[in-house]
């Protein structure tokens, strides 16, 4: 089934007449007659009486233009649609992102962003970890992935911040010295780790550097590490965005022996994006969140 034959039957329905018709689509009369001819063929049905009257839809033709009219203004919306997405007057971008920066970096950016564009929607995908959200931009699910970098060489991909893992002590936590040190932290009964593979740059960092200590890194929620900390259960140690809100009476240390997780923004390299796609991106670079990563 063809268009040119979706719109030749709704042509001649409005216009009762073939030659009518062919003026409105600017075809030739053989040309609609063919087109009705064999639509009239492929469906097995007559669509049209043929009279003095002019051409008169049957009883299965007034049923058939009905669904073709619905086609051809779903196609319309289509066009419309695509037309929205090419500019900056509507359209969506889909950002794939985990908690902690959809909590404290997109919201400000997506405030500022409505500003300029307001008809353009914004979807935020939260995933677990930073392979997921790779996953998600790999298969088309997402235009914008906030993950670790560096990334795959699929993605084109910048620095956004540059987040410091921190030691949480529970509240009244005293240690030696100025500085904490590896044994201060060792001394607590569990050490909570954030879960894999969110976790494997800071479990790398530790099996190098720290002696060993008793830890657990199975739980998924970073709010309930910092809940447990501050009921006293043991320390932890998080990024710090994602250990945000910090209850004022934990204590926080950096680690004896710093480490930093890199925040990027990825996008697939040979992805079409859309104008709202470039314009989200050129907004993200307008910001400084550096200092996002010395809250509390």
């Amino acid at each position: 089934m063809k268009l040119s034959q979706l719109r030749a039957i709704v042509a001649v329905a409005d216009y009762r007449n073939f030659s009518e018709a062919a003026l409105e689509l600017n075809l030739s009369q053989p040309a609609i007659s063919h087109a009705i001819a064999t639509l009239e063929a492929e469906l097995g049905v007559s669509l049209f009486s043929r009279g003095r009257r002019g051409a008169v839809l049957t009883a299965a033709g007034e049923q058939i233009v009905y669904h073709a009219r619905q086609s051809l203004l779903h196609l319309e919306l289509m066009q419309k649609e695509a037309n929205l997405q090419k500019g900056l007057n509507g359209g969506q971008v889909r950002i794939a992102s985990f908690r902690s920066v959809a909590t404290h970096v997109l919201p400000m950016v997506i405030a500022c962003f409505r500003d300029r564009f307001p008809n353009i929607g914004i979807t935020i995908i939260e995933r677990p970890d930073y392979l997921d959200i790779e996953q998600t931009l790999r298969e088309g699910r997402a235009d914008i992935g906030m993950t670790y970098l560096p990334t795959g060489a699929e993605f084109e991909a910048w620095e956004l911040v540059r987040d410091d893992y921190v030691a949480l002590l529970p509240p009244k936590t005293s240690i030696r010295g100025v500085q904490m040190t590896w044994e201060d932290l060792a001394a607590h009964p569990l050490v909570l780790l954030p879960c894999l593979p969110c976790g494997r740059i800071l479990h790398k960092h530790l099996t190098a550097v720290a002696p060993p200590m008793r830890t657990a890194s199975d739980i998924q929620e970073d709010s309930t590490i910092v809940s447990m900390v501050m009921q006293g259960l043991g320390a932890a140690i998080l990024p710090r965005l994602a250990a945000e809100p910090i209850p004022r009476d934990l204590c926080v240390h950096l680690l004896p022996d710093p480490l930093k997780r890199v925040i990027g923004v990825a996008a697939l390299s040979d992805a079409l994006h859309t104008p709202a796609v470039f314009a989200f991106l050129e907004t993200l670079k307008t910001f400084d969140f550096h200092s996002l990563a010395h809250v509390g």
